[in-house]
């Protein structure tokens, strides 16, 4: 089965080798490894003192990534809908690209003498990433059918998981050859967070030449941009009310979200901390993960082909919920190894067959950023509140405790998956 319109699909699907570079280097290896290691060098321990409080410093970046998703929560719905009202949402894209690569090529200069900066960049290059997320989405409904949706969505991510891995090899062999490059391990990975930015923003630029322009919603404007756009997504929130399947998905992804991002934005905290790994053996392990995301992503694409969406998503909550009960239980580098395979067979695919389960669900609409303003609301919302309580749990009680919290999240979320196709099964009777 041949997927049409290939050079726009392509064009579409860079984006995520584009922007993954940030997911994986900032906020997954070389980053939070860097941030501990000049917080504790600044410091001389593991809390920080920020706003007359003492805060440990793994917690510290599970706090500041979730007050930058928070804004987005806050943003996204307006800017989305005004991106339908006058039909720019690439410029949207534009802006949130630029954003988020220019502070991630800030990280270059944060060092012990400069904490404060270097949290700032990363809240910022967090908001740019996130932010940018919406508009690119939402064009998966406007260039793929509905038949090819899973597929086009496993295409981006398998995209993403190789472009990410390339400069993550890029950056592990500027770390290893530092001694021959006469610089230190330090520089190596502030390198590292430049070319991010750099990558970033130049492979954006094929997205930007292939994708369409999008169309606006409203033709002759009657008010300011901001009223228009509160009107679009009071619009859309009407529309949203009355689809059931629809809204017990969205209430199924929030909760098993909240697991999924967590575990990716905190697995190398955990062995860094927990496990006492070498940063090799972190980064080693991470980019395995990637590779195996591949797979998972192309395999889960092929299985909901053929027993429908909803059932391989709640096999993979249930296989998160596994992968959870073995993280809390894990003490030796190999088990740790076995559950980061486990992770990329289940990470890839479940983030490709939400994003087009979601597609499949909205109506046929020119309102395609509002309606994904609520998918990615959805999902920075269960940041927030994923990366608090599980920074709240390792502050108090520590970080081992703190997997306790995310087996609570895929099992609710694998209530309302339940939920939403018993229900599509009714409505289809």
């Amino acid at each position: 089965m041949s997927i049409p319109n290939k050079k726009v699909i392509n064009g579409w699907a860079m984006y995520d080798w584009a922007n993954s570079v940030y997911n994986l280097v900032i906020t997954t290896t070389f980053f939070p490894i860097y941030f501990i290691g000049v917080t504790q060098d600044r410091y001389k321990g593991d809390h920080v003192p920020i706003l007359g409080m003492s805060i440990k410093n793994s917690a510290l970046f599970d706090y500041a990534l979730s007050f930058a998703y928070l804004l987005i929560v806050i943003s996204l719905p307006i800017l989305s809908s005004i991106a339908d009202t006058r039909g720019n949402k690439k410029n949207f894209l534009r802006f949130f690209t630029y954003l988020g690569s220019i502070a991630c090529s800030g990280l270059f200069f944060f060092d012990e003498s400069n904490v404060g900066f270097g949290i700032a960049c990363l809240i910022i290059a967090a908001m740019g990433y996130s932010g940018g997320l919406v508009f690119y989405n939402s064009y998966l409904p406007e260039i793929a059918p509905v038949e090819y949706q899973d597929r086009v969505s496993a295409r981006g991510y398998t995209m993403g998981y190789i472009g990410s891995v390339l400069l993550q090899l890029v950056g592990f062999g500027l770390v290893l050859g530092k001694d021959g490059l006469g610089i230190t391990a330090g520089m190596a990975l502030k390198i590292t967070f430049l070319l991010v930015g750099l990558w970033w923003i130049g492979f954006a630029q094929i997205t930007f030449f292939r994708l369409p322009p999008s169309l606006p919603t409203v033709e002759k404007h009657f008010a300011s941009v901001f009223t228009e756009g509160f009107i679009e997504l009071k619009k859309v929130y009407a529309q949203v009310r009355k689809m059931s399947v629809l809204k017990r998905y969205l209430r199924g992804f929030f909760f098993y979200s909240m697991g999924v991002q967590t575990v990716m934005m905190v697995a190398t905290i955990f062995g860094t901390k927990e496990l006492k790994l070498k940063d090799s053996e972190l980064i080693g392990t991470v980019v395995a993960i990637q590779l195996v995301a591949i797979l998972g992503a192309w395999g889960m694409a092929r299985l909901s082909e053929r027993y429908g969406n909803f059932q391989v998503l709640i096999g993979t909550v249930l296989l998160w919920i596994g992968v959870c009960v073995g993280a809390y239980f894990t003490h030796t580098v190999h088990e740790f190894y076995v559950l980061a395979v486990l992770v990329g067979l289940v990470m890839g695919g479940i983030q490709s067959l939400s994003r087009s389960t979601y597609a499949k669900l909205i109506p046929e609409t020119k309102d395609t950023t509002s309606f994904f303003s609520y998918y990615d609301v959805t999902e920075k919302l269960a940041i927030v509140i994923g990366l608090f309580c599980f920074g709240w749990i390792d502050q108090e009680f520590g970080m081992r405790n703190s997997v306790l919290i995310l087996i609570v999240f895929f099992s609710t979320g694998l209530i309302w998956l339940f939920s939403a196709l018993y229900k599509q099964r009714r409505l289809a009777i």
